[in-house]
């Protein structure tokens, strides 16, 4: 396999049942601003997270919160559990992202690791802006988020 130069953290991204007094306490307590909002959502987005209605990115510097509410809905985490929802690594590049989406492939087809979960990585989607990500469990079943945001490096 070939050597990839390692992501850097993009984000962390909170679940919250109070999406307004958690952003009050984050700008509170790590001084943060918000950056963005969004209310619409891609069917990846909405298959993975039923019931997101609101995101918000907040910034302190380089560090990103993407905190965000969810409608109450049958299945998954009750939406009134707080919780690191996924950990978001940025790429240099749109075919790093193709890569480390193949090696988590290769990995996975590999049958040399046992993973709690058998959901495959997911399709790379595009947003608006042009940002290009996948999402991946980890053998654990935690999330992973690869992305691309096109301008940063």
């Amino acid at each position: 396999m070939p050597t990839l130069k390692p992501p850097a953290l993009d984000h962390l991204a909170v679940q919250t049942s109070d999406l307004d007094n958690c952003i009050a306490w984050y700008r509170a307590f790590f001084d943060c601003e918000v950056s963005w909002e969004l209310d619409k959502f891609s069917e990846l987005t909405l298959s993975r997270l039923p019931g997101i209605d609101r995101l918000v990115e907040l910034t302190a510097g380089d560090l990103k919160f993407h905190l965000f509410g969810r409608a109450a809905v049958d299945g998954g985490v009750p939406r009134d559990t707080p919780q690191f929802q996924h950990v978001c690594l940025r790429v240099a590049s749109r075919s790093t992202l193709d890569e480390w989406r193949e090696r988590w492939y290769a990995l996975y087809r590999a049958g040399r690791y046992t993973f709690v979960g058998q959901e495959p990585a997911t399709e790379i989607v595009v947003d608006d802006a042009g940002v290009a990500s996948f999402y991946a469990f980890d053998v654990n079943g935690l999330e992973f988020e690869f992305t691309y945001i096109p301008g940063e490096a």
